[in-house]
């Protein structure tokens, strides 16, 4: 077992997560609630990740990162190192590819709450921030849920962007997924068995964890 990959994997995927649970509810609301003509367009863009080849999304984000493009300049520039091939580079690329796994469910949750309740907050001179802490988020808990446990499960398992982006430098980007194919690589088969085995239980918990949750937020009366 590669502890090493196996905790920079977990590091990776709790940083992902405390930056996408605030943009998650942020763009989720918004788009559960808003009314535009290019709702639609934005929505298909955010689900890209969805249906793009890994390698074609993590080519993309190569080149985006890279030291060709402003934004890997600009980076350089202020730290003195490449964004590509760095953990900084990885964890924006995970932030990307998750960002489907963390709206969607939390989009629809929110959307699932019967507008009459919004307007009876309303009514009884509630502040918006209050109406969305007190009624609309506990209401929206089991969509923030799953998407909290798709979103980990999903960094934990993800090769294809992490390779393009990351490659595989122990301890800086070499993830579980990345060590897990190292060692199929050199013919261990049982390390590469056993971590197979960890990223299947975490998942098949992660799993069950969020149809847990959205079986018991089914039962409310929204």
């Amino acid at each position: 077992m590669d502890w090493t990959a196996f905790l920079l994997s977990l590091r990776l995927a709790a940083w992902t997560l405390a930056i996408l649970l605030p943009v998650g509810l942020l763009v989720a609301r918004a788009l559960a609630h808003a009314r535009f003509a290019g709702k639609p367009l934005v929505e298909a863009a955010l689900a890209l990740p969805l249906v793009l080849p890994p390698t074609v999304l993590g080519y993309y984000l190569l080149v985006a990162f890279g030291g060709e493009s402003a934004l890997g300049r600009l980076y350089e520039t202020a730290f003195g190192r490449p964004l590509v091939f760095t953990f900084q580079g990885l964890l924006l690329a995970s932030v990307i590819f998750n960002l489907p796994f963390a709206i969607q469910p939390i989009q629809r949750a929110f959307e699932a709450i019967a507008p009459e309740i919004r307007e009876a907050a309303e009514c009884c001179g509630l502040k918006p921030w209050r109406i969305f802490w007190r009624i609309e988020l506990p209401l929206a808990w089991p969509g923030l849920v799953t998407a909290l446990v798709l979103s980990f499960a999903h960094t934990l398992g993800e090769f294809g962007v992490v390779l393009m982006v990351g490659g595989s430098i122990p301890g800086e980007t070499r993830t579980v997924a990345i060590a897990i194919y190292d060692r199929v690589q050199g013919f261990d088969h049982a390390a590469a068995g056993m971590m197979s085995v960890v990223l299947l239980a975490i998942s098949l918990g992660a799993i069950s964890i969020a149809y847990f949750g959205g079986a018991r937020g089914g039962g409310r009366d929204v």
